[in-house]
């Protein structure tokens, strides 16, 4: 139940699945860490759902344990570790943390190589990137939703450009899972899976704005589109189960 320090920053254990602290004003630092130590770095996004996940023996699960980096996106993550007396997270916006990391990367003139999306819309976020980060060089892209006899051309290909950071997004099979099974077929790096950024670069969604995301209210009106959604209710009571089965083992 302690902390651990990883690289620097302070790592908890929340509900057995690790989670790491990274306060904006460090962030800089923990990224030129990581591309500085010559390693092979995942960074992952865990939402509620994803929490859950990692608890099992799931696939999902050795992927968070094996990350350099654990990201809370949920808001319910952060008061879940507040209720049990932990230190609290910083929760960061995917695409704002995205964003982020690709401007420390141009700062320090690092390279990109991004994969997923279609062909069409991978070029224009490749183009909108180029003008929003000029010193970043994005050294190749590869179109996902392809068939899985292609897919070692795709890491063959990224091998070969090196790039300091994979930005994946949807059409890439296994998602976050994916950076754990090619891992070993890959230069040092870091490794980030983003779902839906692309979709906002190419411009074929609007980003949640900042507002919305620290209220919490856009998952409101993501019910009334979808829902299917409403039957995340039950994780979310068996998350709440969890909380207060690990605040009464510690009264």
């Amino acid at each position: 139940m302690g902390v651990k320090i990883v690289g620097g920053r302070k790592r908890i254990s929340f509900l057995n699945v690790p989670v790491d602290i990274v306060p904006e004003d460090i962030l800089e630092d923990v990224v030129n860490d990581l591309l500085l130590d010559k390693g092979k770095h995942q960074i992952v996004f865990l939402t509620l759902r994803g929490l859950l996940k990692a608890r099992g023996n799931s696939e999902y699960a050795d992927t968070v344990r094996r990350a350099s980096l654990v990201i809370p996106v949920s808001k319910r993550i952060i008061r879940g570790a507040k209720f049990l007396g932990r230190i609290e997270p910083v929760r960061y916006m995917p695409f704002e943390f995205a964003i982020r990391l690709l401007g420390i990367l141009e700062k320090y003139h690092h390279s990109l190589y991004l994969a997923g999306s279609k062909p069409s819309e991978l070029q224009i976020t490749t183009n909108n990137l180029r003008d929003s980060f000029p010193g970043l060089g994005i050294v190749g892209r590869y179109a996902g939703y392809f068939k899985k006899e292609v897919e070692d051309n795709m890491i063959l290909a990224i091998k070969k450009a090196a790039p300091s950071l994979i930005l994946v997004g949807n059409g890439i099979p296994g998602r976050s899972n994916w950076f754990s099974k090619n891992m070993n077929n890959l230069n040092p790096g870091i490794f980030l899976w983003c779902g839906n950024c692309f979709d906002i670069f190419s411009g074929k969604k609007k980003k949640i704005s900042k507002k919305s995301w620290n209220r919490g209210s856009f998952a409101i009106w993501e019910s009334f589109r979808k829902p299917w959604k409403f039957f995340m209710i039950f994780p979310h009571l068996y998350y709440l189960l969890l909380l207060l089965i690990y605040k009464i083992r510690k009264l």
